[in-house]
C-alpha cells in the first residue's frame, strides 16, 4: 500500500524565505525545505494497481502555468490548542481548478475522496501538545505580514508519504507540467 498526495513543490528560494520565519515558538517541530508543500488532494493509503491508475488520470490532466502568492500565517485547531502553523495561499481560482481536477482523477481511478473544503496552504511547524497558546498567538502576529512575491507554477507531482518518529518523509513518485 502507498500514502499518496498530490501537490506543488515550494522553490528553493522560497523555501529559504520561509526558513527564517521558522524559529522562536517552543514546541513547534519545523518542516524541513523539502517538506514544504502546497496540497492539492490527499489520496490516503491505495495498492500499486490503483496507483498506476490514478496515475494515468493525472496524467490527462489539461492545464497551463499560473502564479501564486503566499500571503499569512495562521494555525489549525482551536481555541485551546493548535496543531500547526502554516502560510497562507492567496485565493487563486486556477489552484482550485487545479485541486478539483486531482480530486476528479482520483474518483476515476476509483478512489474514494473524503468531502472537505480545499483550504490551500504551506505546513510550517506541527505543534507538540504542551505548546503554550500564547506563544502561538505572539508568533503569528509577528509573522502574519508574510507575503510572497509570485511564484510561477509550471508543474505538480504525485508524492508518497511514509509516516516516521521524526515527521513524514516524501518521495515525488510522479511529475505532471502544466
Amino acid at each position: 500500500m502507498l500514502r499518496l498526495f498530490t501537490a506543488l513543490p515550494i522553490p528553493f528560494d522560497v523555501a529559504e524565505t520561509l526558513a527564517r520565519r521558522q524559529t522562536g515558538l517552543p514546541g513547534a517541530r519545523w518542516r524541513t525545505a523539502e517538506q514544504l508543500h502546497v496540497t492539492l488532494a490527499f489520496y490516503g493509503e491505495v495498492d500499486e494497481r490503483t496507483a498506476d491508475d490514478l496515475a494515468a488520470e493525472l496524467s490527462r490532466i489539461p492545464g497551463g502555468p499560473f502564479d501564486l502568492e503566499l500571503k499569512g500565517v495562521g494555525a489549525f485547531g482551536d481555541a485551546h490548542r493548535s496543531h500547526a502553523i502554516w502560510a497562507g495561499v492567496e485565493p487563486n481560482e486556477r489552484l482550485t481548478v487545479l485541486a478539483g481536477r486531482c480530486r476528479s482523477a482520483a474518483e476515476r481511478a476509483g478512489i474514494r475522496m473524503e468531502p472537505r473544503v480545499y483550504r490551500p496552504h504551506v505546513t510550517l511547524a506541527y505543534l507538540k501538545t504542551q505548546t503554550d497558546p500564547a506563544r502561538v498567538g505572539a508568533w503569528i502576529t509577528n509573522h502574519n505580514l508574510l507575503h510572497s512575491p509570485p511564484i510561477r507554477i509550471d508543474r505538480f507531482g504525485l508524492y508518497s508519504s511514509v509516516l516516521a518518529d521524526d515527521g513524514s518523509h516524501y518521495d515525488l513518485e510522479r511529475e505532471y507540467p502544466l
